[in-house]
């Protein structure tokens, strides 16, 4: 039951962190409407658009997750054991020992893939504006 309920807490974290990526994306081609449109102009096709756009925000997610992941387990040494003992009980080893360099390298993967997944779509979305409407609006 308890392995079900943070199961799903973690999918749960995981579909908000997506969504939080894809309005970042959504602001920051809006933000670039311009310099997308250039690019496109001078011969760079949608697919390299979205290429670009995905991996800017992939690099962003591996930040992300090379900054987060070690302050996420630094959090957590400092404060599992100050929840033991304001639980009254011992500090177990089990319980602050949880994160192993495998499962370490695996979250900073897991902002990685993230990142990517929340940028796709916008990311695409805004490749296939054309030239014109783009240049039309500045």
């Amino acid at each position: 039951m308890l392995v079900g309920s943070a199961t799903l807490l973690t999918l749960v974290l995981g579909a908000v962190a997506a969504l939080g990526v894809f309005n970042t994306v959504v602001l920051d081609a809006r933000e670039r409407r311009r310099d997308l449109g250039m690019l496109k102009s001078i011969g760079m096709t949608p697919r390299q658009v979205t290429v670009m756009m995905v991996t800017s925000m992939g690099a962003l997610g591996l930040v992300g997750g090379l900054v987060g992941v070690p302050l996420g387990i630094l959090a957590h040494r400092v404060v599992a054991p100050a929840m033991m003992r304001a639980a009254q009980s011992d500090v177990f080893g089990f319980v602050v020992d949880v994160y192993r360099v495998p499962t370490a390298a695996g979250l900073v993967l897991a902002g990685i893939v993230i990142a990517v997944a929340g940028a796709v779509i916008p990311a695409r979305g805004a490749a296939r504006t054309p030239i014109a409407a783009v240049l039309r609006s500045e």
